[in-house]
């Protein structure tokens, strides 16, 4: 072998065997001395965005947008999934999911008749970006004037933020498109009126429930239905205990005390249920406890699934 072919070969090869040999301690010690960031930097940004690629993908743009679409589910997905603590799923600012708009966006630059990702967005971004709720659901309503159910989507946002003027506006445009569902013109004309009842509450997640695009969706109405459920039940189940409070003079020892009474009870979204065992359970299978001093039916908050706020 001549001198030639080893400062040509074997010499370049042994500096750059040499140089990962120091490389990887030094990338052990880089690790290590690694700052903490911010949970807010856990997400890298969109190096190219939806509307950079438009043009340039031959023919495939309604491809490219399914992935963007894809990658918006599985991002929040893996939020859900690696979140620690008590979600609640229609506010989910807490797994500060920043990029969820992005992809959605960039999903509807690149096929602006995709309904999906507008759907997706309209029913989400109500729990994360009020705003952006509003954003993607007109941007969708611009690309697509003849879908009236992006209407019931923008009337329902306007709904939550207890904005009745702009949600009566919202259902009333969609209810002209042809094909819409009756229940459009029914809120147009009860939103005013009757926009803060839970009459109108249970008929949007009623239809949100019957029409949700996936199971997240569906997930968020049935839980608020059942929170309804509860303050339906909640009323009927006070009401008799104050009247067998002012009868006896003291409350009732237990709940089902009051069971024979609760029987003639007829609520908007059906009866009281009783487990197995005879005890009164709340929507979500969890029986319910009696606060004898303020002589009223609460949650068990360690075991019901039902949403921890009040009304």
């Amino acid at each position: 072998m001549n001198g030639s072919l080893v400062k040509g070969l074997i010499l370049p090869a042994i500096v750059i065997i040499a140089g990962f040999a120091a490389l990887t301690p030094l990338s052990d010690l880089t690790a290590a001395r690694k700052p903490v960031l911010p949970e807010s930097y856990a997400d890298s940004d969109l190096y190219v965005k939806g509307r950079d690629l438009r043009g340039y993908l031959l023919g495939t743009d309604s491809l490219a947008a399914d992935w963007y679409w894809m990658s918006a589910l599985q991002y929040i997905g893996d939020k859900v999934v690696n979140y620690k603590e008590d979600l609640q799923l229609d506010d989910l600012r807490a797994l500060n999911p920043r990029l969820l708009y992005p992809l959605l966006d960039s999903a509807t630059d690149l096929d602006p008749h995709f309904l999906a990702p507008y759907t997706y967005g309209a029913m989400v971004l109500p729990a994360i970006d009020g705003d952006q709720a509003v954003a993607i659901t007109k941007k969708g309503i611009a690309n697509n004037p003849d879908a009236w159910r992006l209407y019931q989507h923008l009337g329902y946002i306007y709904w939550r933020a207890k904005h009745f003027d702009e949600a009566a506006a919202a259902y009333e445009a969609g209810s002209k498109i042809e094909g819409a569902a009756p229940f459009m013109r029914l809120m147009a004309a009860s939103m005013k009126s009757e926009g803060g009842s839970r009459t109108i509450a249970r008929a949007i997640y009623q239809e949100m429930y019957a029409s949700a695009p996936d199971d997240a969706v569906k997930k968020v109405a049935e839980s608020r239905l059942q929170e309804l459920q509860w303050f339906d039940e909640r009323d009927a189940i006070d009401a008799k205990l104050a009247e067998a409070k002012a009868r006896t003079g003291e409350c009732p020892q237990t709940l089902n005390d009051i069971i024979p009474a609760l029987l003639t009870v007829k609520l908007p979204a059906g009866d009281l249920s009783v487990d197995a065992r005879g005890m009164l359970v709340d929507p979500t299978g969890a029986p319910y406890k009696l606060d004898r001093e303020q002589c009223r039916v609460a949650i068990d908050r360690n075991i019901s699934k039902l949403p921890l706020e009040t009304k």
